[in-house]
């Protein structure tokens, strides 16, 4: 079963500043729980083409991924899919204006669970919905701390 997770936050900083802050792979473990490192494959900055390899843990379970960058507008969206990992995966930030000032960052991740992981999709899929709102509760905590 597919696994397709959409959530969105919206963060009181100018749009520049949280997607120059989220679409650095760098700052991944200052605000997602779940990644213990980041190590570049290609040199930074991000642009397209790079790739990143992540170490996190998720249910349980110790996973390392290579994402490559196969589409990036700075400011306004980047996309990464799974290079090398457990089972193919996308994810995709975006960032907009919000009216009321500030930002609305959107993060989607969807993928094709492989193996055992494929009768799970369902279990997965809820604990990254809950894991990707907890992230992007702590980014926004981070970035409007200054």
């Amino acid at each position: 079963m597919a696994v397709d997770v959409l959530t969105q936050i919206e963060i009181g900083r100018p749009r520049d500043v949280v997607a120059a802050y989220a679409a650095d792979p760098g700052n991944a473990p200052q605000w997602y729980a779940n990644i213990a490192s980041v190590e570049w494959r290609t040199a930074p900055p991000v642009r397209l083409g790079s790739r990143v390899t992540f170490v996190a843990r998720f249910l349980g379970r110790r996973l390392v991924y290579t994402y490559e960058v196969v589409e990036y507008t700075a400011g306004e969206r980047l996309v990464m899919r799974t290079a090398e990992g457990p089972f193919p995966m996308e994810t995709t930030y975006t960032w907009a204006d919000h009216p009321g000032g500030g930002t609305l960052m959107t993060l989607r991740n969807r993928g094709e669970p492989t193996g055992l992981g494929r009768l799970a999709g369902p279990l997965v899929a809820m604990a990254m919905r809950a894991a990707t709102r907890k992230d992007l509760a702590a980014l926004r905590r981070r970035l409007e701390r200054g």
